[in-house]
């Protein structure tokens, strides 16, 4: 949940996000269909709390979830509920950018996502105190790494790296963004995309979504265990 790349290459969107977590929490359940209020919605579920950290629907509406909201936070002791399963409530509600102005977060540890509804784009921000949301312009790149992790130098240079590799290219395509979430300075344990942290926090998967007018793929690669899984839908 904490490196979020978005990218529009001529109305082809692809949205896709690193998963940085302690290598002691249970591996993710790879995505599935999951009904309920009527909805159909694909997500790798997290077997903890069962919630998720990217979900999509059969109506194209996509949403994925980042650690933190404006700055690094102190964490307390205990949550009312956790923010994967936050993500899911936004998902099953009739419209997730509606609901956000109704969703009480009351005791919930703050959080970001970026929500892609209706061909629009928007990244809403809890920071414990404030419910925040700013439309996006969804024809335009974007990139987003957790503030728990990397302080904002990190963050800048993250950002550097994204429009760098993106610089001069007429085309991408969804593998090139695969292979830029799966391999941008690999050396760098610390920082890189793909992070290794004293074996304690490793990145866990690399999950992503690709909308190309009514049809819709998802991709799951799981780092631990190398499966590589994916799954198509069309929207009607």
């Amino acid at each position: 949940m904490c490196t979020v790349s978005f990218v529009n290459n001529n109305g082809v969107v692809m949205i896709t996000s690193n998963r940085d977590e302690q290598v002691v929490r249970p591996g993710a359940i790879a995505p599935k269909n999951y009904n309920q209020n009527g909805k159909n919605v694909i997500y790798p579920k997290d077997p903890k709390a069962g919630g998720t950290w990217f979900a999509v629907d059969a109506d194209k509406t996509v949403l994925v979830l980042l650690n933190g909201g404006l700055e690094k936070h102190k964490a307390a002791f205990s949550y009312r509920k956790s923010r994967g399963l936050i993500a899911l409530d936004m998902m099953y509600s009739h419209s997730p950018k509606d609901f956000w102005t109704q969703i009480n977060l009351e005791n919930i540890e703050p959080f970001t996502l970026v929500l892609y509804q209706e061909e629009k784009l928007y990244e809403l921000i809890w920071d414990g105190f404030v419910k925040r949301m700013r439309k996006l312009d969804q024809n335009k790149n974007h990139i987003w790494s957790s503030v728990t992790l990397y302080p904002g130098e990190i963050r800048k240079k993250r950002s550097d790296w994204f429009t760098q590799f993106l610089k001069d290219k007429s085309e991408i395509s969804p593998q090139d963004m695969f292979r830029f979430h799966r391999n941008t300075q690999d050396d760098d344990a610390e920082n890189g995309l793909v992070i290794n942290r004293q074996n304690v926090l490793k990145t866990l998967s690399i999950t992503q979504v690709t909308i190309e007018q009514n049809k819709g793929i998802m991709r799951h690669y799981d780092l631990i265990s190398a499966e590589d899984f994916s799954t198509t839908f069309i929207s009607i």
